[in-house]
């Protein structure tokens, strides 16, 4: 065989070594369901010795999952930061990356109640109107929850209208509250609910009309992050009987690589690859607003070569 050609079967041996394979085990937020689906398409075709699993469910629950459970998960992805800098890092995380955004909206059905009258205006009067059913996530479970309690605290300030908080929770019952924001939508579309307080890219995902919220309320504007400082809900804790408090804040996701993950090799693949142009591609193209660039929290020193080199 000549040399030139034996040469090129090493490398490529090589190569094919080198590729990332087995199972790569990602817990997610709900709210990252459809473009982790689709991310996850493109990463196989890539890399099809990979097989992806996923797991949706509320960033806390999945956070969870890991520090109470144990369960084996090589990346966990939050809809809020600040799950991973919580409950993860340090004993279980090294590091965070936030690498997207979304806002605060609220989801309907064009035969809701008052669907033809509700707008960014008149929201709060519409749903504390007699017979008319909204919902939202666990805040315990979910950011979606905890945020969307945030947004009836800045809605109060922003329309003036004292005890809007309070009412807004004495007429949402139990029932109308669920582990994560997706659990919420059958209950939408069976009827059940009129309105649904959940991320913009999920209803634009599902192509659902809804009310687009001030930025003063919708938790999306880094311009009014001190006016959302102004709101905060206490959700429990790491251990049973703490209580932390959640402060407003700009919504921003974060992703990071469990310390004990099975498949580290592939988990950095992945991570690389929602960095890249194509990754953040599918992030926007599902109403996400992918972060560019990226925010590290925790010990950046420790992101592996691949990812520090895929951040420059």
């Amino acid at each position: 065989m000549p040399v030139v050609a034996l040469l090129s079967l090493i490398l490529l041996s090589m190569s094919a070594m080198a590729a990332p394979r087995g199972d790569l085990i990602i817990f997610h937020a709900g709210s990252l369901a459809v473009p982790f689906k689709d991310i996850s398409a493109a990463f196989t075709r890539k890399y099809p010795q990979v097989h992806v699993l996923r797991e949706a469910a509320g960033s806390r629950t999945c956070a969870r999952k890991i520090t109470d459970l144990h369960k084996a998960c090589d990346i966990m992805a939050s809809a809020d930061y600040t799950v991973i800098d919580t409950l993860l890092i340090p004993d279980y995380a090294d590091w965070n990356i936030a690498f997207a955004t979304n806002e605060m909206v609220i989801m309907y059905r064009p035969d809701s109640k008052f669907a033809g009258e509700i707008n960014g205006k008149n929201w709060p009067e519409i749903l504390l109107r007699p017979g008319v059913q909204y919902g939202h996530s666990d805040p315990n479970a979910d950011p979606c929850g905890y945020r969307s309690q945030l947004v009836w605290q800045l809605a109060e300030k922003y329309y003036n209208m004292p005890e809007l908080y309070k009412k807004l929770q004495k007429n949402c019952p139990p029932k109308n509250i669920r582990p994560k924001e997706t659990d919420l939508l059958a209950l939408l579309e069976s009827g059940e609910l009129d309105y649904l307080f959940i991320y913009r890219s999920i209803a634009k995902q599902h192509k659902m009309p809804f009310v687009q919220l001030p930025e003063e309320v919708n938790l999306q504007s880094a311009e009014f992050a001190d006016y959302y400082k102004q709101a905060a809900v206490q959700i429990t804790g790491k251990k049973p009987g703490v209580f932390i408090s959640k402060k407003g804040k700009p919504m921003v996701y974060g992703i990071t690589i469990c310390k004990n993950a099975p498949n580290r090799e592939a988990a950095a693949a992945f991570v690389r690859f929602l960095l890249s142009p194509a990754g953040r591609a599918i992030m926007k193209k599902n109403g996400q607003p992918p972060l560019w660039p990226v925010r590290i929290t925790g010990k950046n020193e420790l992101l592996p070569e691949e990812l520090q080199q895929a951040i420059r």
